[in-house]
């Protein structure tokens, strides 16, 4: 071996730990930079860690195609090699990997949050846990549900969380129907001694209004506001129940 022959070995050590350098430079800095996002953000540590591992997978697949570089690797072959690779990785996993897309999407957009109650399509409840993967619905019958990001990008969102001043409320509408037994003013007039029963229970007085009019039936809305999204679970059907008896008893008089 010439000495050239050595200079140039020498050197391919030395660019190869160049790129190492780099390598963890780059993926030290961004991991830090992800964190700090993170935290401004206020994203959950599993989204966090999704996505330092997942630069730093990019960070090593990029290291590891430089160093087969400069160490000779023909780049047809690299390149054939990756393409093959990346093929039989997509066909493998390629709900996954929409997921993960989805989930990345969800946690950029935020349509909602942890801890919101949310209508997805026939599903609807107190939002528990968002990863990439799936999104965790506690529902009124305390059931988890879990809804793929995939399928909740193709769904209408309902997110009863809105501003109201400088607090945020969760608006529950409750829709019932009466027949015509009792006159509007006395049934409203019902409507409005259950309701006084709410005014300091929850932290907006209940409103109601009549949606429907029918040969056989009134429909009402009544809009219900909480603070605490789980509060929905408890108040709503204590609610339904009072103006039902109340009802019953208007109507037996």
């Amino acid at each position: 071996m010439t000495l050239w022959e050595d200079v140039e070995v020498y050197l391919v050590y030395i660019e190869a730990a160049a790129i190492i350098v780099v390598a963890i430079v780059l993926e030290r800095s961004i991991a830090r930079y992800m964190k700090r996002v993170s935290k401004r953000k206020e994203w959950p540590p599993h989204v966090t860690n999704g996505l330092v591992l997942m630069f730093r997978l990019l960070i090593l697949l990029g290291a590891v195609a430089s160093i087969m570089r400069i160490g000779g690797v023909p780049p047809d072959w690299l390149v054939a090699y990756s393409a093959l690779a990346g093929a039989a990785i997509g066909f493998a996993s390629t709900r996954t990997l929409g997921n993960f897309i989805a989930g990345l999407f969800v946690f950029v957009t935020r349509p909602f949050q942890v801890n919101d109650y949310v209508r997805i399509d026939n599903t609807e409840g107190v939002v528990e846990e968002i990863t990439f993967n799936y999104t965790k619905i506690l529902t009124r019958s305390n059931a988890l549900v879990y809804i793929s990001n995939l399928r909740i990008l193709d769904q209408n969102i309902a997110n009863l969380k809105h501003k109201e001043g400088r607090s945020t409320l969760y608006c529950y509408t409750v829709e019932l129907a009466f027949d015509h037994s009792l006159p509007t003013d006395r049934l409203e007039k019902m409507f409005d001694e259950v309701i006084a029963q709410y005014e300091k229970k929850l932290p907006k007085k209940p409103e109601y209004a009549q949606l429907s009019m029918g040969a056989f039936h009134r429909g009402y809305a009544f809009y219900l506001h909480f603070k605490h999204s789980r509060d929905i679970f408890t108040v709503y059907p204590e609610f339904v129940k009072e103006i039902t008896q109340a009802w019953d008893k208007a109507r037996g008089k």
